[in-house]
């Protein structure tokens, strides 16, 4: 079990930063963090005013999920058990599915079907059209870390040290990787191998076709964040305070730089700079090549959830109750929003609208 910190808000920062990729009965996919390699990078506008608050949904329990957003429908785990889909216009309820306990995890959309996991050991594949299940597969711990979706392949990892390949349309097991450590980091995905991290402080490069271990850099503390991917380096954060940026190829770190709180948080990547949060209350901003410090900005808690960026802004929540919308240049504050609780998982932002949850249940969507 983890150490020092609330549970739930680890899990919220995994979770953090999904994203709006297709219709919700369609044809393609949308994945936490904008796409398979998790860059944070939403394929639509957000708001850069804040004009209104669109409507309001309260889950009937706490919700350490971060919301998904489809055309038509808003997708959220809560701890009551329950997947919940919500009417992304009107904030209403359209349907919910229920698993054996929280689903803290956020959940991938491909082909018309959710994947998504949930602390009854179980990773769920789940039709959107008729709201049934289509198969579901047992590991030996939660799944609290988000599923990714490629090639007819869903990639999920388990608090019980396994990064699982399942086939999409089956549920049949084509391989596991035993890490050594409890996974909560949520895999990306990028050519031919996944990244991930555990909590034994292992930053891992696995083949995606024979489940074999390509490289790892080991850190100095738990790895909760989940890597982002481009063609030359995965970068994450450790509760060693440090951001890394490792070589993909060679598995050799290219720079890392402290902050002065452990970082939970997850990056986002727009091809020239990175933007992440950390406990010590700071967003950061650091140059992709070199790691040199773009800006920073401070809110007033602890940042546990993870960017997404759209507009040339910056969307981030922050345990002060806020969520902050940033200019992506100089990092100056745009709007902020705030809820009636703290902020750990991570906006989805579709056509002008952004979606975000607060650790109470509520549900919003701004404009």
């Amino acid at each position: 079990m983890i150490q020092k910190y609330s549970r739930k808000i680890l899990l919220a920062t995994l979770c953090a930063a999904s994203v709006a990729l297709s219709s919700c009965g369609g044809g393609g996919s949308m994945m936490f963090r904008g796409d398979a390699a998790r860059t944070g990078q939403m394929p639509t506008d957000g708001p850069t005013a804040l004009n209104t608050l669109a409507w309001k949904y309260v889950l009937p329990d706490k919700a350490y999920s971060s919301p998904v957003a489809g055309d038509k429908e808003v997708y959220l785990g809560c701890n009551d058990g329950y997947l919940y889909a919500v009417d992304a216009a009107s904030g209403l309820e359209k349907w919910k599915f229920r698993t054996g306990n929280n689903v803290e995890s956020t959940p991938a959309l491909a082909d018309g079907v959710l994947y998504v996991g949930s602390w009854d050991n179980h990773v769920y594949a789940i039709d959107v059209q008729t709201r049934a299940e289509r198969w579901k597969f047992r590991t030996t711990g939660p799944v609290s870390s988000s599923p990714v979706v490629a090639d007819g392949v869903v990639y999920a990892g388990s608090e019980d040290g396994n990064m699982y390949a399942l086939d999409s349309q089956t549920g049949y097991e084509k391989w596991r990787f035993n890490a050594g450590g409890a996974i909560y980091s949520s895999p990306a995905l990028f050519g031919e191998n996944i990244f991930f991290g555990t909590l034994t402080g292992d930053l891992f490069a696995v083949n995606i076709k024979s489940g074999q271990e390509y490289w790892r850099y080991h850190t100095r503390h738990k790895i909760h964040s989940s890597p982002a991917v481009d063609e030359r380096q995965v970068y994450f954060g450790s509760d060693d305070k440090h951001v890394y940026a490792i070589n993909i190829k060679t598995g050799q770190m290219t720079w890392d730089k402290k902050t002065a709180g452990e970082v939970l948080s997850s990056p986002a990547i727009d091809g020239d700079n990175l933007y992440i949060g950390s406990k010590d209350g700071y967003v950061y901003a650091y140059d992709l090549g070199t790691g040199s410090r773009r800006w920073e900005f401070r809110t007033e808690g602890p940042v546990f959830a993870s960017p997404v960026l759209a507009s040339n802004t910056v969307y981030i929540g922050s345990s002060d109750h806020y969520l902050y919308a940033l200019d992506k240049q100089s990092g100056n504050l745009r709007w902020k929003y705030k809820t009636e609780d703290k902020i750990y998982s991570s906006p989805s932002v579709k056509d002008g609208k952004i979606f975000f949850n607060s650790v109470d249940g509520s549900l919003y969507a701004v404009q």
